[in-house]
């Protein structure tokens, strides 16, 4: 009997190794695809998992995060924001200070908005930026029963954003069962100074989150889903699905060109790598460039491709004027001209 109990708990354990390699995508590798005079930003060693561009081409870049299970190359550095401006022809990074009354040692931003009219950006905690002094003010932090485990925001208003939670458990590995058991706890608020409410339900994990142009579609990555879930916003807030865009690749954070309406992901080939880091084979990036969003076939292009030799699991990819910004987890940079 003791065999036979043995024997059923390995291959348990095996059924939840095959399940996780197929969620993570652990043998696809990618060809090289890379844009024209891209180069490495200078100054950003420790992740940018977050990007967002005002409509002046002011860059803000989210760094530093530390999240269970994902590698951090300073642990014992607070998060920082950096801000660069696309429309000097050689751009550089710069950090933002600050206000004073804020904890920053325990700064760990994830996920990054911009809401143009009071002009600030939240992991949940509001600033104001001050665009003379170069410097964060900290206003307020929001709090709520329901904002737990959130991933990542997109600001609407005010005080007003929808928000992605990316897993029910705190726990690192029941979130890591959760998502291989398929539970779908995962779900999308929507956070008011009025009402906090979910708004959207049923995905594995939910990752990034945009708006389209005309503020009609919500787009939400749910990355071991490998897909991209097109969502209709009603007038109570609430969201309903459209349709839901298969990838064959972890699609990370998602960004709107604000002209055209085309969705950019940044996305892990090969999750599995990120999860269980090792620098002598390290984890791929890639940059998906998704256009026609609301056809019936989606146009899907591959921009940005490599296998970890330049960068390394890249989360974000936005665009502003012709140039390209792709952020990463826990890695680099880099900055391209299309």
């Amino acid at each position: 009997m003791g065999k036979l109990v043995v024997l059923a708990l390995l291959g348990a354990a095996l059924a939840l190794i095959v399940a996780f390699r197929q969620r993570f995508s652990i043998s696809r590798e990618v060809e090289p695809v890379e844009p024209r005079n891209c180069q490495l930003i200078e100054g950003i060693e420790n992740g940018s998992e977050d990007i967002d561009i005002l409509p002046s081409g002011l860059a803000f870049i989210s760094s530093g995060l530390k999240y269970p299970g994902i590698p951090n190359f300073a642990p014992d550095k607070p998060g920082q924001i950096f801000m660069m401006d696309l429309n000097k022809p050689n751009p550089s990074i710069q950090e933002l200070s600050i206000s004073n009354g804020f904890d920053k040692a325990s700064f760990n931003p994830h996920g990054i908005s911009t809401f143009i009219d009071e002009e600030f950006f939240s992991t949940l905690e509001i600033f104001k930026f001050e665009e003379q002094q170069r410097s964060l003010v900290h206003l307020k932090t929001i709090e709520h029963e329901l904002l737990k485990s959130v991933n990542d925001i997109f600001v609407v208003g005010p005080e007003q954003f929808y928000a992605t939670r990316d897993h029910y458990f705190a726990n690192h590995f029941l979130t890591l069962l959760e998502m291989l058991m398929d539970f779908r706890w995962s779900h999308v608020l929507f956070y008011s100074p009025k009402e906090v409410k979910v708004v959207a339900k049923g995905f594995n994990s939910a990752n990034g989150i945009t708006i389209s142009p005309d503020k009609k579609y919500i787009y939400i990555a749910d990355v071991t889903d490998k897909s991209i879930c097109v969502m209709k916003i009603h007038d109570n807030w609430n969201l309903t699905q459209l349709k839901v865009i298969h990838l064959d690749t972890l699609v990370d954070n998602l960004t709107v060109d604000p002209d055209t309406g085309d969705v950019w992901a940044g996305c892990h080939p090969n999750g599995w790598k990120v999860l269980f880091y090792n620098p002598k084979d390290p984890p791929g990036s890639e940059v998906l460039h998704i256009q026609d969003v609301l056809s019936e076939k989606p146009r899907i292009n591959t921009i940005y491709a490599n296998n970890g030799s330049v960068l390394q699991g890249s989360s974000v990819a936005t665009v502003y004027n012709r140039k390209l910004l792709i952020g990463t987890v826990f890695h680099k940079a880099l900055y391209c001209e299309l």
